[in-house]
């Protein structure tokens, strides 16, 4: 059985802050050339997408100097039941240690895919860096159904916006987990009734030097 987890790219997509918008456009036509091509501008966290190293540490690998393997994950479905917006999700939250035997992956399905397209979007849960240390410590990634395992700003990036509340600021989930070397994967959907053992497949495009890149994810298992 096979599920697509990934959001579709298409021109006004929601972008994370800051980010660059998304426009798909014709370029060649079937009328004007016989034949039909388009334009993407995308950033390179659009949709569904998997962060590099680089992307928050100035010295960390590039997507392109990842093996493709590693983006093939054995995954284990984390379900925190029902939270609230920007509750932290702490370390006692996680699977213990003993149920994670052949995983590489922790995909979190903490409900706010229901949110996509909307302001509420930005206001989901989101790892403590505790949280993140553990799973660095158990040497898995994580995949989520938000913008990240850090809280998002409340306002424009580029305008120095900052979490709310005693939320932390910057990315130190995401830090944690790149210093372990590990794997984020982000904007996941399609969470709903999914087994508890997958197979996940989110392979980027192969962008030299790239801080992270858009992917098609697609769970895997067996009926």
């Amino acid at each position: 059985m096979f599920r697509d987890l990934s959001r579709p790219i298409e021109t006004g997509m929601p972008t994370y802050p800051g980010d660059p918008d998304v426009t798909i456009s014709p370029d060649a036509t079937h009328a004007a050339d016989g034949y039909a091509t388009s334009e993407l501008r995308i950033g390179s966290h659009a949709g569904t997408h998997v962060d590099a190293p680089r992307h928050t540490l100035s010295d960390g690998d590039g997507i392109d100097e990842r093996a493709v393997g590693e983006f093939a994950f054995d995954a284990r479905l984390v379900d925190p039941g029902s939270l609230s917006d920007r509750e932290p999700i702490e370390p006692g939250m996680l699977p213990e240690s003993d149920t994670l035997d052949a995983v590489d992956l922790l995909v979190v399905r903490t409900g706010w895919a229901a949110h996509w397209g909307t302001e509420r979007y930005r206001d989901h849960p989101y790892l403590t860096e505790a949280a993140a240390e553990r799973c660095r410590d158990l040497g898995v990634g994580v995949g989520l159904d938000a913008f990240g395992p850090d809280p998002t700003p409340t306002g424009s990036a580029v305008d120095g916006a900052t979490g709310a509340g005693d939320q932390p600021v910057g990315t130190p989930a995401h830090d944690a987990l790149f210093r372990g070397g590990l794997p984020i994967v982000e904007n996941l959907c399609g969470l709903d009734d999914l087994p508890e053992r997958f197979r996940l497949y989110a392979f980027p495009l192969r962008l030299r030097d790239g801080d992270g890149s858009p992917v098609r994810a697609v769970a895997e298992w067996d009926e």
